[in-house]
């Protein structure tokens, strides 16, 4: 997987019923686009992620 600075991720909800989550790619700390990603959640909130390969990135 491989993103850029102010690309979407979505992350899909990991139980039945569980809704997808949707992120702003804020900052890059693996090499070359890799993860891990410091993301801003839809709600506002703010976290370091590794997306898993069910994830989906969206350039902007």
């Amino acid at each position: 997987m491989r993103a850029n600075v102010g690309d979407q991720i979505t992350v899909p909800g990991r139980s039945v019923g569980m809704a997808d989550h949707s992120a702003e790619i804020l900052e890059i700390r693996g090499d070359d686009g890799a993860p891990p990603y410091v993301v801003r959640f839809d709600d506002g909130q703010e976290g370091l992620i590794y997306p898993g390969p069910d994830s989906v990135v969206r350039p902007r």
